[in-house]
C-alpha cells in the first residue's frame, strides 16, 4: 500500500513513522509513505499556501492550487483523494479496514480556518474527521488515519488474530485481561480466568464485552 500525505509541515511526520507497527510496515514492504510539502507545488516566490477569504471574515484559507497541482502530480486511476477536515464522515474501524485493501491513498492535511471549497467539490473522493473536535490541522490525524490501518495491513502484526479480537473489529469493545501477577497490593485476578476452562472462559469474556460496551459505547450495539 501507498500512502502519499500532502502538508504544510512535513517534519510533524518524521518521528511517528519511524516507530512501533508503522515503522515495521515499513520495513517489511507492505506500506510505503511519501510525505510532500504542498509549498514545493506553488508557483509564486513567497511559495504562498493560503490566503484570505473572499467576502471577507476571520482566518485564512489553503489555496486550491497548490493542492490541485499536487494532485496532478500524483494522483492515479486507483487513488483515493482523503481530505482530513472537522466537516468528514467519522473514521472509524470499518473505514480503518475498507481503507486498508486500498492500493494508494492521498491524504491532504487541511490547515488554518479550512481549505477553498472547490477541494471539496472537484478534487477529493472521501472527506474524514478523528472526533468531534478541533485540532491545529489535518497531520495528527493524518498519523492517527495510518496507525489504523498499517496494523491491518498482510503480516505487520505478530498475531493478526490479536487484531481480530482488538475493540471495534466485532462491534463492541474487548473484554478485559488480566497479566502476572495473581494479586498486587490486594488486587485480585477474576477466578475464571485461572480456571483452566476456556468454554467458561470465553462466555465470561463475551458477557463482560457486552457489559463495557453498553456501559460506555451502547451505539456499537446497534451498529452491527
Amino acid at each position: 500500500m501507498r500512502i502519499d500525505i500532502l502538508t504544510i509541515f512535513p517534519e510533524i511526520f518524521s518521528t511517528p513513522i519511524s516507530h512501533s507497527i508503522i515503522k515495521k510496515a515499513l520495513n517489511i514492504g507492505a506500506l510505503k509513505i511519501n510525505i510532500y510539502n504542498l509549498r514545493d507545488f506553488t508557483s509564486d516566490k513567497a511559495r504562498t499556501t493560503d490566503d484570505y477569504p473572499f467576502g471577507g471574515g476571520p482566518g485564512m484559507i489553503m489555496k486550491v492550487e497548490p493542492i490541485f497541482n499536487a494532485l496532478d502530480t500524483l494522483k492515479k486511476e486507483e487513488s483515493e483523494v482523503i481530505l482530513l477536515s472537522p466537516q468528514g464522515e467519522s473514521f472509524n474501524q470499518k473505514l480503518a479496514t475498507e481503507i486498508s485493501l486500498k492500493k494508494h491513498i492521498i491524504l491532504i492535511c487541511g490547515r488554518y480556518k479550512g481549505v477553498d471549497e472547490r477541494v471539496r467539490k472537484y478534487l477529493i473522493n472521501r472527506e474524514f474527521s478523528i472526533g468531534d473536535y478541533i485540532t491545529s490541522g489535518g497531520e495528527i490525524p493524518a498519523l492517527v488515519i495510518i496507525d489504523a490501518v498499517a496494523r491491518l495491513l498482510p503480516n505487520v502484526l505478530g498475531n493478526f488474530d490479536s487484531a481480530e479480537s482488538d475493540s471495534f473489529m466485532s462491534g463492541s469493545l474487548d473484554a478485559p485481561y488480566y497479566t502476572r501477577p495473581r494479586e498486587f497490593h490486594n488486587m485480585t485476578v477474576p477466578d475464571i480466568l485461572l480456571s483452566g476452562d476456556h468454554k467458561s472462559i470465553e462466555e465470561w469474556r463475551t458477557m463482560e464485552s457486552a457489559k463495557k460496551t453498553m456501559s460506555r459505547r451502547p451505539d456499537l450495539l446497534t451498529q452491527k
